[in-house]
């Protein structure tokens, strides 16, 4: 079945402006049976973004809009393609309550979810560590090295899987590999394959999902997706279950990458 569970919207702060049905239209005609919106949840009121335009989440005013739209638009298409309601939700250490306070109130609105990693801490400052390569390398240098930052981004991931997040709390596990995201900014090869494994097998164990997520092939300082390829093969070799996401933030990259995935790969 042809699936896109990572799509965001015309909700995201630092996305575009193109309208739901644009990215509706073209998973349709691109014969895709089933699509999930995904987009960036509200953060925590309590939390202060460290990104410079603070837009890493949606307006939380905006949030009941973002599912009338989508419950709307699933009645409308529901005879060409199934549309999930979905929310991509931010694991954030030190804000695990607030999280799960959120998710018990608006997960019952929700088809689908994905949990991820975009902050870490260290020393009392949040990191937006995919924001840009200036911050990437800057983190690595605050923690102690590349291998440093390597390990503490998936600990921080580990630390989303076992986190008590409530009967809400999403199923799968958003671009586990976002620490490539600028591996080619540095000239270290950086061997995380075990740790990766290690990850892929808990969430097996756990009943997770792996968000397959073609972007990181559009990143130039990355050029694989999250995880790499070799990657998959063991997570479906475990039988974790794989569910494609472009994380599409235009309707132009929706399914971006998806042939060349999925002449490979099943899903």
């Amino acid at each position: 079945m042809k699936r896109d569970g990572h799509i965001h919207t015309p909700f995201c702060p630092h996305g575009s402006s193109d309208p739901f049905e644009l990215y509706i239209e073209k998973a349709i005609a691109n014969s895709f049976e089933e699509i999930t919106f995904t987009e960036h949840a509200p953060l925590p009121a309590n939390f202060v973004d460290p990104t410079p335009e603070q837009d890493s989440g949606m307006d939380s005013a905006q949030l009941h809009n973002y599912i009338e739209q989508l419950q709307r638009l699933k009645e409308l298409y529901k005879a060409q393609i199934k549309i999930n309601i979905g929310l991509e939700i931010d694991y954030i250490v030190g804000y695990e309550a607030e999280t799960r306070q959120f998710l018990n109130e608006y997960g019952k609105f929700l088809d689908d979810a994905i949990l991820s990693v975009h902050f870490l801490k260290h020393d009392d400052n949040y990191y937006c560590i995919d924001f840009s390569e200036e911050v990437y390398l800057h983190f690595a240098e605050q923690v102690g090295g590349i291998q440093e930052m390597y390990d503490h981004y998936y600990q921080t991931v580990q630390m989303s899987i076992q986190a008590d997040l409530g009967p809400f709390k999403p199923k799968r596990i958003g671009h586990p590999t976002l620490i490539h995201k600028f591996q080619l900014a540095h000239s270290l090869q950086i061997d995380d394959k075990n740790q990766i494994e290690s990850l892929f097998t808990k969430m097996a164990r756990s009943g997770y999902e792996l968000d397959l997520n073609s972007a990181g092939l559009s990143k130039p300082l990355c050029k694989e997706p999250y995880p790499p390829l070799d990657l998959v093969t063991f997570a479906q070799k475990i039988k974790l279950p794989v569910v494609f996401g472009s994380d599409a933030h235009t309707a132009k990259d929706l399914h971006q990458h998806y042939s060349q995935i999925s002449q490979k790969f099943k899903f």
